[in-house]
C-alpha cells in the first residue's frame, strides 16, 4: 500500500539551491549521507547503535510528514570487521585449545583484515540492521549498491534513476551505499591498526552525485565535524562559518584526516582568512561544492555530538543554525555574529565617553526624531498600507505601528529626559570604603555588555530603547518586527547619525537579515542580555529558546484590582475603569477584579457592573462569585488568564488577607492594587505582596517608566533579581568593584602580617569614578 503524501510539503521546481536557510523547510527530497564516523563507534569496531536509531527516527519521521529521503550510509566495513574479528578469535581459541601443550600457538594477535572483505561481510548484517530499525516507524526500507561505473555508463545511471524514482514513489526509503566489496584495490594507511582504509571520497561524491542525479532539495552530509571553520579548530580564534558561498573557496586549507572507513570525510576542514589552497583538496567541500553547483543545497554538520544528534537533521530542516550551509547568494550586509562583535567594540568605546558626550548623541538623536519626521512618517505609511493590505494583524498592532507628529515629539521629549539621566550614570560610585590604610574599594555603576532587544510591530520602541542603551553604555543589537521594517531602517539610520558624532557608529545594530529569533537566542558566548518587547506569547517563546543568556521580561501581566469593604465609590468607579478600559491589550491592564464580600448586593457593587456594562467589559465568575448570582455571567475557564481586551474576571474574598492569598496563587507578580480608606489594610497589603508594582488607591496604569518619571523604559520584569517593575536606565546598569592599593598583599593581613583591616566607609561626595574628592 501506498501510503499518500502529505501535502505540508510543497514540490518546488529544481535548479536553483535554497538561498537562505529558512528555506530548507520547503525541501521535499533530501539525501541524508552518513560518514563513517557517525555510524561506527569510538573504538572503530562495531555500529553506534544509539547514534543510528535516532537518525533512523528522524528520517522516519521526515518521511511520514511527505518527504521523500534517502540515505546514503558507511558503516559496511565497521560492521564486517566486528564479525571478523570475532570469527578469527573464535577460531583461534578453538585451534589453541586443540593445540594446548604444544606451544605452537603463542601468538594470539589478528592478521590485517582486508577493507573489502570487512565490507563484503559486514553489509548484509547493515541493512538488516536499518530494516529493523525503520519497521518501528511503519517505514519500509531498500538497498542500493553502486560503483562508479554505474554513473558513467548512460544506460546504467538512467536504470539507477528509474529505480530510485520507483522507491521513492512507493514511499520507501532507498539506503545507498558505494558496493565496496568491488571497489579497486586500497592504498596502505597506517591511520587504522588491522584494517586497511581505502580513499574515503567515494561516500562524499556518491551523496553529491545521487542529490543531483535526482533533482534532492537539499544534502545532508553528516560527519564528525561541526563544519567549517575561520581558523583551525581547536585555536582561540577559530569560529564555526555559518554560511559559506563558492567564492570563499579560494581560502580553504586542511587539518587532520578523519578516523575511520571507506567512506566518509578526508580532512577536517577549516577556512582560512588568506593564504593558498591546500595540495590536498578536501574531497567533502569539493562534493558539496558540486551538488550546490548542480541546484541541491548543502549542509554540513556533525552526527556524532550527543547533544545534538537526536535533533540534528529535524533542525537543519526546520532551518535553524547547524553545521555550515552552503549557498550561492550571499547577503550584502555583515552576518549577525559579525554585527554583535562590532557592537560590542564600539560599545566598549560608548562607555568609555565623558557623560556629556553620549548626553549630546541621545539629543541629538532626539533633535533628528522631529527634523526627520517626514521621511520616518513616509515609511511608516508604506508599513502601515502593508499591513492594512495583508489584512492579518489585530487592530491592537496596528495602532501600535502607527506613528503620528504627536507621538514623534513625545518621543522627542521622553529622549531628552533620558539625556539628563545619562549624566549621572555609567561610572557612579556606589560605595566606598577604606579596606587598610592606602588600600581603598570602591562599587561603580558599569554597563551590562551586549544587549538583544527583540520587539514586535511597535517602531517607537527602536529609538526608546536605543536612547537607554546609549545612556548606559551598553551595546544593543536589534531585532524587529518584519510589520515595521521600513520604519525600524530609517529610525536606525537616523540613530547611526546621532551615535555618528563621537565615532561609535557600530554601537547600535539592526538585524535585518532572515535570522530566526532562536537562533539569536544562541549567542550566549555574544549576548549578555535578552529584553522581549511584545506579547506574552513573544515573552515565553525568548524565555525558552535562550540558552544562557538572562531574559529581562515578563510573560504574563494578570493584574489585580483589589476593592476593599472600606473603599471610597468616587475612587473604585475612576480606578476600575482606567485600569481596564484605557487600554486593554497592555500588559498592565487590569485582568482580575477582587470583590470584598460586604461590598456584594450594595449601590457600590451595582455601579461597578454598571460602569462595566456601559465600557462593554465582558465579565468571567470566578468560582465564589458565581456561587452568589441566580443568574450569572459565563463563569471563567480559568482565574489566571490575561485576557488583553474588554475581558476580565470578577470574583469575591472575605479580607484583604484572602485577596493577598488569591494573588500569589493566581497573579503573574507583575502590577497589583487595592482601593480602601483604611490606612492599616493598605499597609498590610503593600507590605504583604510581594509583586513588582503594588499600589494603594492607583490605576494599574501608572505601572509604566514614563509613569515612574525614568523617561523610557525597556520593559517591565517580574523577576526576582537584577532590574523589577518598569526597567529603565538603572535596569541596564551593573557594577564592578574597584580597588586602589600601594604594594598590598593578602599576606600583610595574615595572622603574621603586619597589617590589620579597617573597613571604613568612606562619603561618596562625587557620583563620577574618576572624578572623587582628595579623601
Amino acid at each position: 500500500i501506498i501510503s499518500p503524501l502529505c501535502t505540508a510539503v510543497q514540490t518546488r521546481a529544481h535548479g536553483s539551491s535554497f538561498a537562505h536557510r529558512g528555506e530548507l523547510r520547503q525541501a521535499k527530497r533530501i539525501v541524508v549521507k552518513l560518514g563513517s564516523a557517525v555510524v561506527t563507534r569510538g573504538d572503530e569496531c562495531g555500529l553506534a547503535l544509539g547514534r543510528l536509531a535516532s537518525i533512523v527516527e528522524q528520517v522516519a519521521m521526515l518521511q511520514n510528514q511527505g518527504r521523500e529521503m534517502m540515505i546514503v550510509t558507511s558503516g559496511a566495513v565497521a560492521f564486517g570487521k566486528q564479525r571478523l574479528r570475532h570469527e578469527i578469535l573464535l577460531s583461534q581459541s578453538v585451534r589453541q585449545a586443540l593445540h594446548s601443550g604444544h606451544n605452537q600457538l603463542k601468538d594470539m594477535s589478528l592478521p590485517v583484515l582486508e577493507a573489502r572483505a570487512c565490507a563484503a561481510a559486514g553489509q548484509s548484517g547493515l541493512m538488516a540492521l536499518y530494516e529493523a530499525m525503520f519497521t518501528q516507524y511503519s517505514t519500509c526500507t531498500a538497498q542500493v549498491l553502486v560503483t562508479n561505473l554505474d554513473f558513467y555508463d548512460d544506460q546504467k545511471r538512467q536504470n539507477l534513476n528509474s529505480t530510485l524514482q520507483e522507491l521513492l514513489r512507493m514511499n520507501i526509503v532507498p539506503i545507498i551505499n558505494t558496493n565496496d566489496a568491488v571497489v579497486p584495490p586500497p592504498e596502505p594507511n597506517s591511520d587504522l591498526q588491522g584494517v586497511n582504509v581505502i580513499s574515503i571520497k567515494d561516500n562524499d561524491s556518491l551523496a553529491a552525485r545521487l542529490a543531483v542525479e535526482m533533482k534532492a532539495d537539499l544534502l545532508i552530509a553528516l560527519s564528525d565535524v561541526e563544519g567549517l571553520y575561520n581558523s583551525p579548530p581547536g585555536t582561540d580564534d577559530a569560529k564555526l562559518i555559518d554560511i559559506f558561498y563558492p567564492g570563499d573557496q579560494q581560502s580553504i586549507t586542511y587539518g587532520t584526516k578523519s578516523r575511520v572507513g571507506i567512506g566518509g570525510m578526508e580532512a577536517k576542514v577549516y577556512l582560512r582568512s588568506s593564504g593558498s589552497v591546500s595540495a590536498r583538496p578536501e574531497m567533502i567541500v569539493k562534493a558539496a561544492l558540486w551538488a550546490l553547483q548542480g541546484g541541491t543545497s548543502v549542509v554540513i554538520a556533525n552526527g556524532t555530538n550527543p547533544k545534538v544528534t537526536g535533533h540534528v537533521i529535524t533542525d537543519i530542516v526546520e532551518g535553524k543554525k547547524v553545521g555550515t550551509f552552503f549557498s550561492e547568494i550571499k547577503p550584502a550586509g555583515p552576518s549577525v555574529e559579525q554585527q554583535t562583535e562590532m557592537a560590542r567594540n564600539a560599545g566598549r568605546t560608548l562607555a568609555s565617553l565623558h557623560p556629556d558626550q553620549r548626553s549630546e548623541i541621545i539629543c541629538h538623536l532626539a533633535d533628528l526624531l522631529t527634523e526627520r519626521k517626514e521621511d520616518i512618517l513616509a515609511a511608516n505609511k508604506t508599513d502601515m498600507d502593508l499591513a492594512v493590505s495583508a489584512g492579518h494583524l489585530p487592530s491592537a498592532m496596528i495602532k501600535r505601528l502607527s506613528l503620528s507628529p504627536a507621538k514623534l515629539n513625545s518621543l522627542a521629549i521622553g529622549l531628552r529626559q533620558i539625556a539628563v539621566s545619562a549624566q549621572d550614570s555609567v561610572g557612579r560610585v556606589l560605595r566606598r570604603t577604606r579596606v587598610a590604610h592606602h588600600l581603598e574599594l570602591e562599587q561603580i555603576t558599569v554597563p551590562i555588555g551586549v544587549l538583544l532587544v527583540i520587539f514586535e510591530a511597535r517602531p517607537d520602541c527602536l529609538p526608546q530603547v536605543s536612547a537607554l542603551s546609549i545612556a548606559s553604555g551598553n551595546a544593543l543589537l536589534l531585532k524587529g518586527g518584519k510589520e515595521a521594517s521600513n520604519t525600524n531602517r530609517v529610525l536606525h539610520q537616523l540613530t547611526q547619525e546621532a551615535l555618528s558624532l563621537h565615532g561609535v557608529t557600530q554601537a547600535v545594530q539592526l538585524v535585518s537579515t532572515r535570522e530566526e529569533v532562536e537562533d539569536l537566542c544562541r549567542l550566549d558566548k555574544m549576548i549578555d542580555l535578552i529584553i522581549p518587547r511584545g506579547s506574552s506569547q513573544l515573552v515565553r517563546d525568548i524565555q525558552r529558546a535562550a540558552k544562557g543568556i538572562p531574559v529581562l521580561g515578563h510573560s504574563e501581566g494578570i493584574c489585580h484590582v483589589y476593592v476593599d469593604a472600606d473603599a471610597s465609590v468616587d475612587k473604585v468607579i475612576k480606578i476600575v475603569r482606567d485600569s481596564k478600559c484605557d487600554y486593554p491589550a497592555a500588559c498592565n491592564a487590569m485582568e482580575t477584579l477582587l470583590i470584598h464580600r460586604d461590598i456584594l448586593r450594595t449601590p457600590l457593587f451595582d455601579q461597578i457592573i454598571d460602569m462595566l456594562r456601559t465600557e462593554r467589559v465582558k465579565i468571567h465568575a470566578g468560582p465564589r462569585f458565581a456561587s452568589y448570582l441566580t443568574f450569572s455571567p459565563s463563569e471563567a475557564k480559568s482565574l489566571r488568564t490575561e485576557y488583553g481586551d474588554l475581558e476580565c474576571c470578577m470574583e469575591v474574598v472575605d479580607s484583604m488577607q484572602e485577596a493577598v492569598d488569591h494573588i500569589h496563587k493566581y497573579g503573574s507578580s507583575h502590577t497589583d492594587v487595592i482601593i480602601t480608606e483604611c490606612e492599616e489594610t493598605a499597609e498590610q497589603f503593600l507590605q504583604q505582596l510581594d509583586s513588582a508594582c503594588v499600589f494603594w488607591n492607583a490605576s494599574s496604569r501608572f505601572a509604566d517608566g514614563y509613569r515612574f518619571g525614568l523617561g523610557a523604559e525597556v520593559g517591565i520584569s517580574t523577576a526576582r533579581i537584577h532590574a523589577r517593575g518598569p526597567v529603565g536606565l538603572e535596569g541596564l546598569l551593573t557594577t564592578k568593584w574597584v580597588l586602589r592599593g600601594d604594594g598590598h598583599t593578602a599576606a600583610d593581613f595574615s595572622e603574621h602580617g603586619n597589617m590589620k583591616y579597617l573597613h571604613e566607609n568612606l562619603p561618596v561626595r562625587q557620583s563620577l569614578a574618576g572624578q572623587r574628592d582628595s579623601n
